[in-house]
């Protein structure tokens, strides 16, 4: 029995997308467990070290709790253990809860043949002396901070890369050992990880089993879907544990011919919104009721490394909206900014700020407004982009904005950004 294939407007699927992502509707509450609800919602908070504004984990989870305590991170993660840091579709905070899924990973890092498996199987093997110290060292001693794992009197054979990780042998390996699952990150001081033993620090209470690979998949697959609202087979590859799905087509297969997941089409003009897409099955109630015109837009500031945006192919077929980070763009070829913020208005892209937060004069500088073609221009839209801008600020301990840069932008947008 052919399934009959759901035909989906584009303002359906973006809302979707934004119900799915918790970026529309009622906030969880800033508290821990509305922490967890969210991760449960989205799966993953990528990481980076960049922190312009905030650290962009920060800010994904302040797009979807409002202004909220950035201390609820330490505790889910070092005191309730209720998530960790991982690989997701980067460098990321995911729940412990999904252990299995990333143990599965974890268990299979350069387990293959390819030559740069090869080659850090060799490496790993030069350096055995090193990888033992390290081990050794957090085993005997608790948590350790890479810095306090120097190895005084090794002589390791250096990491050659054409990049930063090029002769950095301890951070190498320290690398090697988290990826591999030996050992997780504990705690942090000043931004530095500190390192403990997975048996160690993994709780108790965490389900250590070993799920086989067609099973990883059939997880892992669904929790993708189910954050995308619905996409096409690339998008849920690149989503959640990006790259990473053994058996992927087979698995897909199944779940479709289970109903599990549902075939859509999604109309629009963009080339990227042809095909077939997939939405997961528990969600035919909840695009019942988009439809039905059910819905609570928001108007919030997006992370450049936010889960909804972080595809910018699914990006610009769904919003057209085109979004590059510029961090590693020289300064003068830079079209937005250093850490530019998308504004999301409802279920629409309609611009982005270039902030910058000055924490010694607890100032948020605006630096430029940018405009999206075609954006509301009314004075409500004003309204809302200078309310989520405060909102930033509040969230972040602001005392003060600045708004500097507002050419080109909509002369009631000029009105409301210039009350701030």
């Amino acid at each position: 029995m052919t399934t009959p294939v759901r035909s989906l407007s584009l303002e359906t699927a973006r809302r979707l997308a934004v119900v799915k992502q918790r970026l529309a509707g009622p906030r969880p509450a800033p508290d821990v467990p509305g922490l967890l609800d969210v991760a449960r919602s989205i799966r993953c908070f990528q990481l980076d070290p960049i922190s312009a504004v905030a650290r962009s984990h920060t800010l994904v989870a302040f797009s979807r709790l409002g202004p909220y305590d950035t201390a609820l991170f330490d505790t889910a993660l070092f005191h309730d253990k209720t998530l960790f840091e991982y690989w997701a579709h980067a460098a990321s905070i995911v729940l412990t809860e999904d252990y299995p899924i990333h143990s599965s990973i974890m268990r299979r890092y350069v387990r293959g043949d390819s030559p740069w498996e090869n080659r850090v199987r060799d490496w790993v093997r030069t350096n055995q002396e090193l990888h033992d110290a390290i081990l050794a060292d957090i085993q005997e001693r608790g948590p350790r901070l890479s810095r306090q794992l120097e190895a005084d009197g090794l002589h390791p054979e250096g990491w050659v890369s054409s990049g930063w990780t090029s002769g950095r042998n301890v951070s190498r390996m320290l690398d090697f050992l988290w990826t591999r699952g030996e050992i997780m990150v504990a705690g942090r001081q000043g931004g530095q990880k500190a390192w403990d033993l997975t048996g160690r620090f993994l709780p108790q209470w965490a389900d250590r089993s070993e799920i086989e690979r067609h099973e990883v998949s059939r997880q892992a697959i669904q929790h993708a879907v189910r954050a995308l609202g619905a996409g096409r087979v690339q998008h849920i590859k690149k989503h959640f544990i990006r790259d990473s799905y053994p058996h992927f087509d087979e698995v897909v297969g199944q779940l479709e011919a289970e109903g599990k997941v549902l075939p859509a089409h999604v109309h629009g003009h963009h080339a990227g919104l042809r095909g077939k897409w997939l939405y997961h099955a528990e969600d035919d109630a909840l695009i019942d009721r988009l439809e039905a015109g059910e819905w609570q837009p928001r108007t919030v500031l997006l992370s450049p490394f936010d889960n909804l945006i972080c595809d910018r192919k699914r990006t610009e077929a769904m919003w057209d909206y085109f979004f590059r980070i510029e961090i590693y763009v020289p300064q003068a070829k830079r079209q937005y900014g250093y850490y530019v913020l998308s504004i999301l208005d409802g279920d629409r892209l309609i611009g982005r700020i270039d902030p910058t937060y000055r924490k010694k004069e607890r100032r948020l500088d605006i630096n430029h407004v940018y405009y999206e073609p075609d954006g509301p221009t009314d004075a409500a839209s004003g309204k809302r982009v200078a309310a989520a801008i405060q909102e930033l600020a509040k969230f972040l301990g602001a005392r003060s904005i600045q708004v500097e840069n507002l050419d080109g932008v909509p002369a009631a947008w000029k009105k409301a950004l210039n009350a701030l």
